[in-house]
């Protein structure tokens, strides 16, 4: 790890609380910043990953004032009933203090499979923005189009997505065309060279063994758009 990408992230250790959304109990890791607050973001992880693999991004966020949030997922193959828990986050932290002080700015960061469901929540109240990092879509159940595409259709909430060269582990960028049918998107960027796992910070082997190795570099790139997001959206 560089230097500049370990300065990039702070060290607050993060509270689990266990909330529960639609009857279901949910772990939530909550990074407080020490200042004062500046919205609120939560955090996404993708397919079979955990809330552990956002904590990166969580930390670099609350450096910048931003309450910060990583739940793990209650679905792994039920990505609308993963974008109605997270949209049961959205409305605790704007009508409660259950996390702390309440927001009524969040902003929504999906990884992969998270950012699908990220999207599919984009459209909650309070939500006042998007990023989606190298996000996965599909075709749901009962379904004849991908679900990403048709909410992008729909989305006026404003859209950062920052992905990945065409692979496997993004499907062959099947969320690519997103960015040309929002209405509201900000950037739709390109890393070039990035790995699926360069996406989410931290990654572990498991990624990197199945969707190649993570540089550096090209993680505070991706660390970098996250803060512009929230420097757009929050402040």
């Amino acid at each position: 790890m560089s230097t500049s990408y370990a300065e990039s992230i702070a060290k607050i250790i993060p509270q689990t609380q266990v909330v529960k959304i639609n009857g279901t109990s949910i772990e939530v890791d909550v990074y407080k910043p020490i200042g004062p607050q500046k919205g609120a973001a939560i955090l996404t992880h993708g397919f079979t990953r955990s809330r552990t693999t956002m904590g990166e991004h969580a930390q670099a966020l609350v450096a910048r004032g931003v309450l910060a949030i990583t739940p793990d997922m209650p679905c792994t193959f039920d990505f609308r009933c993963n974008a109605s828990a997270i949209a049961g986050l959205v409305n605790l932290l704007r009508n409660t203090e259950t996390f702390g002080a309440s927001s009524q700015r969040i902003m929504l960061v999906g990884f992969s499979a998270g950012g699908l469901s990220s999207l599919l929540a984009a459209d909650t109240p309070g939500v006042v923005g998007f990023v989606g990092l190298d996000p996965f879509d599909r075709v749901l159940p009962n379904e004849t189009e991908r679900a990403g595409i048709t909410a992008s259709r729909l989305l006026t909430t404003e859209a950062l997505i920052l992905r990945a060269p065409a692979s496997r582990c993004n499907a062959n960028a099947v969320a690519a065309p997103w960015g040309s049918e929002m209405k509201a998107l900000w950037r739709d960027e390109l890393i070039p060279g990035a790995s699926h796992c360069d996406f989410e910070a931290p990654s572990d082997w498991k990624c990197r063994w199945a969707c190649g190795d993570t540089d550096p570099a090209l993680q505070l790139q991706v660390r970098q758009g996250i803060l512009d997001a929230a420097a757009r959206w929050l402040q």
